[in-house]
């Protein structure tokens, strides 16, 4: 199976770069754990890059993914929402065969 890296919006860094976190060395950190009421749920967190870590850049700033999460990844696209009901990252993964109504948690 051919695994396909994820991909950042512009959007998406323009945000991170507004944030401004990345003066500490920060990246945004998504990853993938089981839970959720899906059977696995992102997690998305300001984080240092570690080893082994994936390293998107784009406009100065940084997305890292673990290799864990990674295939769980594949092909997914990472943007930011903003909406009447408040503004947030999210993933279009299209590797998840469901996903819950926050967009939070997905099963495979």
């Amino acid at each position: 199976m051919l695994t396909l890296p994820p991909k950042v919006t512009t959007r998406a860094f323009e945000r991170l770069a507004e944030i401004g976190a990345f003066a500490d060395g920060k990246a945004l950190r998504i990853g993938v754990k089981g839970g959720g009421c899906s059977g696995f749920e992102y997690e998305i967190d300001l984080d240092e890059a570690k080893d082994n870590d994936l390293i998107l850049e784009g406009f100065g700033q940084k997305v890292v993914i673990d290799s864990i999460s990674l295939p769980f990844l594949s092909d997914a696209t990472i943007d930011f929402n903003e909406e009447l009901i408040g503004a947030r990252f999210v993933i279009e993964n299209p590797n998840a065969s469901s996903s819950c109504g926050c967009g939070v948690s997905f099963s495979m």
